[in-house]
């Protein structure tokens, strides 16, 4: 009989041990200050998170809305795409920040998952370092509006019509049909033909027989029917007058501003309109 009540016994005093415990758990003062003072910390935690969230999605919207009504003027997709970009940034930046401090506030030992989390960073940087200097270019190109889809560019020995901006890379069509895929982290220095006006020149030669009015003249009422018939001109050519003298030939200069992408095709008018215009000259000679 004393054998069956002993196991009877220690589980009653068990189950009373137990009982005691969860009491003490339940009436400890303490324990119950710690957790509503870090109760109250983690709240004000997450509040301030979302107050600096908000503050800076407002920043970002200004700077943005700024950068709207610069002189390249960026397609508004763009825009939306750099916004939603630094949003993402800083909300994940946030967010682990503010997971770290609430794990701190729990009691949890902050240290080894930091340097687990930097070892891991560090291993990914080295791992796909071209891909985050591409990125990193990319992201810059677009919210620095260094060119914009349409423009004219030239990076190292590459020259070509913009067609795509990424963040990983651009996309370039030279004149004759090529397509350069450049990655974002090798465009080191850009030239934009593309911001102004450009000056379309074209330098004539005329033999020293002929005279400097007469072909000045003739010049002159050639760029004007020019002006008349062709829409995209913008202004008459100025006919400037002798660019260079040899003893067998004199050289005039004609210039005219134009939008970048016209040209080409405003110096082939120029010269097609002043071939016209002498033709038609030596045939009422």
């Amino acid at each position: 009989m004393l054998l069956a009540e002993e196991p009877l016994q220690e589980a009653a005093e068990n189950v009373t041990a137990w009982r005691d415990n969860i009491w003490n758990w339940f009436t400890d003062m303490d324990m119950w200050m710690n957790v509503f003072y870090a109760g109250i910390k983690i709240i004000i935690i997450f509040g301030l998170t979302r107050v600096f969230v908000r503050v800076l999605f407002r920043l970002i919207d200004r700077s943005l809305q700024k950068r709207e009504k610069s002189r390249l003027q960026m397609n508004p997709r763009r825009l939306v795409t750099v916004g939603e970009l630094l949003k993402n940034i800083t909300t994940i930046t946030s967010n682990f920040i503010m997971v770290m401090l609430v794990l701190g506030e729990l009691g949890y030992d902050l240290a080894p998952l930091l340097a687990g989390a930097g070892v891991l960073g560090l291993a990914i940087g080295f791992g796909a370092q071209s891909l985050v200097k591409d990125v990193i270019t990319g992201f810059f190109i677009i919210l620095e509006d260094q060119f914009a889809v349409g423009d004219v560019i030239q990076t190292g020995s590459l020259k070509g019509t913009v067609e795509m901006i990424g963040l990983r890379s651009t996309r370039l069509v030279s004149w004759t049909g090529e397509v350069h895929i450049i990655p974002n982290g090798m465009i080191t220095n850009v030239t934009n033909y593309s911001v102004g006006t450009a000056l379309a020149v074209v330098d004539l030669p005329f033999s020293n027989t002929r005279k400097l009015e007469g072909s000045v003249e003739l010049l002159q009422g050639a760029m004007q029917r020019l002006k008349e018939e062709q829409e995209q001109i913008p202004q008459t050519p100025n006919v400037l007058g002798i660019q260079s003298l040899t003893a067998s030939e004199y050289v005039i200069r004609i210039a005219v501003e134009c939008p970048p992408a016209l040209r080409a095709e405003v110096e082939r008018q120029i010269q097609t309109y002043a071939k016209e215009a002498l033709e038609l000259a030596e045939m009422n000679a």
